[in-house]
């Protein structure tokens, strides 16, 4: 009997080992991405959908899928343009029929590090962001089952999911989960700034070296760390988005505290991503140092930076002119495609 429930557990350990080896034996293998060493630590969902090579490919097949859109005619890609790092230059969004969203674009670079999502944080992980762009009225006005009604006899996603997962089922989570792993691969951090840190390239000019001291000394505060940003909410007393809709992170907790509080943003690639603010309420780098000069709205919940010294950041006409060097030296032409 002993040698009969011997060969049976074998037998059993066997089957299992085959079911097992059937699961993951297709080939798509995970990606090696050039993680800068001085970033903060990755959001720990990305430990839980690592980008993978066919994985990412889909992922930007879907990025660009204009038929998430109800009329097909915007995909992610329409808003999220490489060239702008992967933002575009409309004050506020625009989606189907000319609608216009309730905030401007937000970049989409370094997500990986990334601990909250959205001018507001209402999202923490970025699997969960995708769908809402798609039902959104503003911007797709569809719903992921009409998504995936139009793609499921499409061959190419047919052939992309099968080679991602295993199958060609396609499903919400497989379409959020790629269209992350594909967003994930979007680092920056080749920019002028990075090889003057890595001594790899020219020095930093004299406007540049004084812009960094003036960065240090008045910005870095709060656009700290080196996604230049610390990730925080703050109420910077920007003009206000008199939409009814809008209340900053407010619009997430609840709390009065937060009223007209937005994340704050990145100043990599700031060059390419004007117009600045949650609405875009400003044109150019240069108008939004003269405001901070001039004076911000005050607001009971304005950040000390500003609330403690006369709700503003006095800057000399030489300082901003610096200062907008040194934001300069953060483009990273590789990460826009040239």
């Amino acid at each position: 009997m002993k040698k009969i429930a011997g060969f049976i557990f074998i037998a059993l350990l066997f089957i299992s080992c085959n079911n097992d080896s059937e699961m993951i034996s297709y080939d798509n293998p995970e990606l090696s991405l050039n993680i800068p060493a001085d970033f903060p630590e990755l959001n720990t969902y990305v430990s839980l959908n690592k980008p993978t090579k066919y994985g990412v490919e889909l992922g930007e097949k879907l990025f660009t899928e204009k038929r998430f859109s109800a009329d097909n005619t915007i995909s992610c890609s329409s808003c999220h343009i490489q060239a702008n790092a992967f933002a575009d230059h409309n004050p506020q969004a625009i989606g189907i029929e000319g609608r216009v969203g309730l905030r401007n674009a937000p970049s989409l670079q370094n997500l990986m590090f990334l601990k909250f999502f959205n001018w507001d944080g209402s999202k923490l992980q970025l699997e969960t962001q995708p769908l809402v762009p798609i039902i959104t009225h503003e911007e797709m006005d569809s719903s992921i089952l009409e998504v995936i009604e139009k793609i499921k006899d499409d061959a190419s996603y047919k052939d992309l999911f099968k080679k991602t997962f295993g199958d060609e089922e396609i499903t919400p989570d497989r379409i959020y989960k790629s269209i992350a792993q594909f967003e994930y691969t979007l680092i920056s951090a080749n920019s002028k700034y990075d090889k003057v840190k890595r001594k790899e390239g020219p020095s930093f000019t004299e406007s540049e070296a004084a812009g960094y001291a003036t960065f240090q000394q008045k910005c870095a505060s709060c656009h700290g760390t080196e996604l230049f940003t610390d990730q925080s909410f703050r109420n910077i007393g920007f003009p206000l988005n008199t939409n009814t809709n809008e209340a900053g992170r407010g619009r997430v907790t609840g709390i009065a505290a937060d009223f007209m509080s937005f994340r704050v943003p990145t100043l990599r690639n700031i060059e390419y991503t004007a117009p600045y603010g949650s609405f875009g309420q400003f044109a150019t780098l240069k108008s939004v140092l003269d405001y901070f000069d001039s004076g911000v709205l005050k607001a009971e919940n304005l950040d000390p930076i500003f609330k403690n010294n006369g709700n503003r950041i006095p800057l000399t006409e030489q300082e901003k002119e610096n200062l907008i060097a040194f934001m300069k030296t953060l483009s990273d032409q590789q990460f826009i495609g040239n």
